[in-house]
């Protein structure tokens, strides 16, 4: 009798036991329990800004997460204000910020206390293009004739309008310089726009601007693409003029200037933050990248879309900068 009472008493326990364990679920992975500040070290209306707030859009439209993304432009000090301010909110998972060159040239050129290592690393998003652009009534049809004729040309009278001094126009400006050996007058505009417009009223005779940057102005006719920057042709088959797609542009390597350069659109946490809170970040983006309206962006602005997290972006990342720092030495850029 003892026995049966004592395996009951078990048998009860164990339900019990069942029971308690059923009323506490698994804890569930972390997620945001206030509004994200999503910072922006750069003015509105540029690549960076209108990617962020893309995202913006698209995570409220779909509900990705049930806290608002807000987006924050913090521009000072060519993006240090934005940079500084992530650095200093030390274990704060409530604020991430997207990264274009400048998280390598803004501390490379001006020696503000920043360096990317003082954050966290999340995900590459994607990686923005340059593009050669001449005027459509220019005599240069390819790369090679533009190249040949500022090797032709006087040191200097060939001018390139780009965005910003000591960024990634006029490090691209500089390593064209080396290719043919002929020195460039380089002018700055504020932004991609300006510059664009610079080249259509013939101000200038050619830019390296974003695609997203030009291609109403190649759409219409007023301007031509001569190269794109990268290892590899843009893979966007659509037609964009009547004739040429993105993917009709030829590699800049390939008609014998041997540059290429792509800017990072990256994300970056405060230092300090858990792998479980990168993990939730890493799964909202790629769940942005699945939407169809991440396709048709991606394509209008002739992204490459590279995606990296992990070991694999900061290797990248770590690549970027010592290629930042060389380009930037060799122009005369680094801070004293």
């Amino acid at each position: 009798m003892g026995e049966q009472l004592f395996r009951r008493a078990v048998v009860a326990a164990g339900v019990a036991a069942g029971l308690a364990v059923a009323s506490f679920p698994a804890l569930a992975a972390w997620e945001p329990t206030k509004p994200v500040e999503f910072v922006v070290p750069a003015g509105t209306g540029g690549g960076a800004d209108q990617m962020a707030r893309f995202v913006q859009g698209v995570v409220a439209k779909h509900n990705l997460m049930k806290q608002p993304l807000i987006v924050v432009n913090k521009s000072g000090g060519a993006g240090a204000e934005g940079f500084l301010e992530v650095k200093n909110a030390k274990g704060d998972p409530h604020k991430i910020i997207i990264t274009l060159s400048n998280l390598f040239t803004t501390p490379l050129a001006t020696g503000v206390p920043f360096n990317w290592k003082d954050l966290t690393p999340v995900a590459m998003l994607a990686l923005d293009e340059f593009v050669l652009w001449v005027n459509s009534e220019s005599a240069y049809k390819t790369a090679g004739d533009y190249i040949n004729a500022v090797k032709a040309g006087n040191a200097g009278q060939f001018k390139m309008a780009g965005t910003g001094s000591k960024q990634e126009d006029q490090i691209i400006t500089v390593a064209l310089e080396k290719v043919v050996g002929k020195k460039l007058t380089y002018i700055p505009f504020k932004g991609g726009g300006d510059v664009a417009v610079q080249l259509v009223g013939k101000h200038v005779d050619s830019t390296v601007n974003n695609p997203i940057e030009a291609v109403a102005h190649w759409r219409s006719g007023a301007l031509r693409p001569l190269c794109v920057f990268d290892g590899k042709p843009m893979p966007y088959p659509a037609k964009v003029t009547a004739t040429q797609s993105w993917q009709d542009i030829p590699t800049c390597k390939s008609a014998g200037v041997d540059v290429e350069y792509t800017m990072l659109r990256g994300i970056f946490m405060p230092p300090g933050v858990s792998q479980e809170q990168v993990d939730f970040y890493i799964d909202l983006f790629k769940k942005v990248r699945a939407l169809p309206e991440w396709t048709k962006y991606t394509e209008d602005a002739a992204f490459n879309t590279t995606f990296m997290t992990g070991k694999e972006y900061v290797d990248w990342v770590t690549k970027a900068e010592a290629t930042h720092k060389a380009l930037m030495q060799e122009a005369g850029f680094l801070a004293k």
